[in-house]
């Protein structure tokens, strides 16, 4: 049995990732929290960069909204070079290369595997395979400021659409994969 693994990033139009709380709280709405708890739900690991790890294990253990109560008792996997030992808050670093890492989890028991971010953890699993499915929350807003998942380093690389849904708040949800 393989697990699936997924990852899932809010998107301007003009492609900027980083920061979404700046530009995406007026376009998210009831049919957005409904996909994300659908997405969510199967999961029971998340792989994650370090400074991401780091901001929301200083925000999220006690919170018990439905995004707090789903990622507190989720198993972290944090990609890390400066970190070590033992981890708090159900977290373990990942040894070694991050992309092998990535499949042998893949063939353990469990859940689905969600990427959670950095842009560079999410962008390099995506690229080396190992990230099935890539979802883009597309918000109507254009952003002058921000990193792009897909900047100039990347080389062409094909997709497929896998799935596009459009939402009542203006946005799409397009779902991709890797061209074989």
């Amino acid at each position: 049995m393989t697990r699936k693994v997924t990852a899932h990033l809010f998107h301007s139009v003009n492609g900027v990732v980083e920061s979404p709380n700046l530009w995406q709280f007026d376009a998210f709405g009831e049919e957005e929290g409904a996909m994300m708890g659908k997405v969510i739900g199967p999961v029971t690991d998340m792989v994650i960069g370090r400074k991401l790890w780091e901001e929301w294990k200083e925000y999220w253990p006690g919170h018990d909204d439905p995004f707090g109560a789903w990622i507190n008792p989720v198993r972290k996997h944090v990609i890390t070079s400066t970190l070590s030992g033992d981890l708090p808050w159900n977290s373990t670093v990942v040894d070694g290369d991050p992309v092998e890492y990535v499949r042998q989890l893949k063939e353990t028991e469990g859940g689905d595997i969600s990427v959670g971010g950095g842009i560079e953890t999410v962008r390099s699993l995506f690229l080396a395979g190992v990230v099935d499915e890539l979802t883009l929350t597309t918000h109507p807003v254009v952003t002058n400021e921000g990193r792009r998942l897909f900047d100039e380093s990347v080389p062409l690389t094909r997709l497929v659409l896998v799935d596009a849904t459009r939402t009542s708040a203006g946005n799409a949800i397009l779902t991709y994969a890797l061209r074989s």
